[in-house]
């Protein structure tokens, strides 16, 4: 009875991720400048907040109805931190530490589930390649939570009495609109089309075939991981070209141009110009944008909660030839996510999941997740990092890198943002997409095309 008085029910969005078809598990990489000294690690995670926090020291259990509960344990760290002295190059040849580490990231992607004798969290710490990477189940919480608590265990480099700051912290992630009528008509417009479209991609909608289309089975299928560089500054540049826009729109720009590029280089003559293409974007729906106050996440009264606080967004993308303005991509970008915004599809589509889980079960909601994933061709997340340079046991940071479990789809990008760079992690699966050098180029080169373009245009 002690035991049942302490247990807490998983949320719904938490017993969607333990679902078979739709487990998550995010893992975070940490790159150090210095050697990694494991025994100032393990201090810095038991100081931290982290194990203060209850998800983390709790175990799933179910109970005989087979239903999911958190209950409080003792945590013994050595058990979490799990440690390779020896270079793993011996596995994946001689290649470069960065291109080891991603190796390692796409393999940990496919079929390596966290024990659940344990609370649901490692850090491995990759110490000849200098790089600590952060397991994560997303039963746990989401993208923002658990960024938010790994930045609890840092320090800003210029002052180690501080925590990081995160672009976006107490800024609204809803500005304030002027509701006049027709605003409000075209709010109840998108979001009707919107929501349509969201349950029609559960039953049978998809997207048409092409090489970088992915479907049922794909989440099993092995791996390759490649890391698209991009300057902030530059991202700024392009944003400057149309009014209004944000980085958010350079980002889906830059995805439409490169993967328009890749679209040529792989398949030249299939494809009908303005082919659309699907992503599934997950969009948080805390008051405040960004990064959160690890205090005001652990507090429930806060209205900034811990744990899978985010909606689901459907963003279309469309092919067109290599010979297009670069420019024009962010215009279709833009146009596409303001009507997004202005819809309220995000916030409907998390109330959709938690009635389904509620009233159906995890099972029906996770099947109609999972359809979605195979009606669709990419995911896409974009977490803002922080402002400053950290350090992590006084081990100064050099990069913050983001990927996840495997889906069915054959692509999935993760961007995080650190100082003046963003760094977005492409995942694919390399039957289907044997080079993603050729598609992170294809990116970065996007990026640097819509630059010059912008430089061109401001100066006419």
């Amino acid at each position: 009875m002690g035991n049942m008085e302490r247990d807490e029910p998983l949320s719904p969005a938490g017993r969607l991720f333990l679902q078979p078809d739709t487990t998550q598990i995010i893992n975070c990489l940490l790159g150090v400048e210095k050697p990694i000294d494991a025994d100032a690690i393990k201090a810095v995670i038991n100081d931290s907040v982290l194990l203060k926090h209850p998800r983390f020291c709790s175990l799933m259990v179910k109970d005989s109805c087979g239903r999911e509960y958190w209950r409080r344990t003792e945590v013994d760290v050595d058990r979490h931190l799990i440690v390779f002295d020896k270079p793993l190059s011996d596995e994946y040849g001689s290649i470069s530490d960065e291109d080891i580490v991603n190796e390692y990231a796409a393999d940990l992607s496919v079929s390596s589930p966290l024990s659940t004798d344990k609370p649901l969290w490692e850090i491995h710490l990759l110490m000849a390649h200098r790089c600590i990477v952060f397991r994560l189940h997303h039963a746990l919480g989401d993208g923002i939570s658990l960024m938010s608590m790994l930045l609890s265990c840092c320090r800003r480099a210029d002052d180690p009495m501080q925590q990081p700051t995160a672009r976006g912290l107490g800024t609204s992630s809803t500005p304030r609109r002027r509701w006049s009528l027709w605003t409000l008509l075209k709010v109840v417009w998108y979001t009707l089309v919107y929501v349509l479209e969201f349950m029609l991609r559960a039953l049978w909608l998809k997207d048409k075939k092409t090489v970088l289309s992915g479907g049922a089975g794909v989440e099993l299928w092995p791996r390759k991981l490649a890391t698209a560089r991009f300057r902030l500054d530059d991202m700024k540049t392009v944003k400057k070209a149309i009014a209004n826009a944000t980085i958010n729109d350079v980002l889906f720009g830059v995805l439409t141009c490169g993967i328009s590029r890749y679209l040529d280089i792989r398949s030249p003559k299939d494809l009908g110009e303005g082919l659309q293409l699907t992503g599934a974007a997950m969009v948080n729906l805390r008051p405040q944008a960004g990064l959160q106050d690890i205090s005001k996440l652990m507090d429930n009264d806060s209205g900034t909660r811990w744990g899978n606080k985010f909606g689901m967004m459907l963003l279309p993308i469309y092919y067109h030839r290599g010979d297009s303005d670069p420019l024009q991509f962010l215009k279709s970008a833009k146009s596409m996510i303001d009507k997004k915004k202005l819809s309220l599809e995000a916030p409907c589509s998390y109330k959709i999941g938690h009635f389904v889980m509620s009233v159906f079960g995890a099972k029906l909601a996770s099947i109609l997740n999972y359809r979605i994933l195979c009606n669709t061709t990419f995911t896409i997340s974009n977490i803002i990092g922080p402002h400053e340079d950290i350090t992590v046991g006084g081990n100064p940071a050099t990069y913050i890198r983001a990927t996840s479990t495997s889906l069915p789809h054959a692509i999935t990008m993760h961007m995080v943002s650190y100082g003046e760079r963003a760094d977005m992690q492409v995942l694919v699966a390399k039957d289907l997409i044997p080079d993603p050098q050729v598609l992170v180029k294809c990116f970065e080169d996007a990026l640097l095309e819509m630059k010059d373009a912008a430089e061109a245009a401001a100066k006419t």
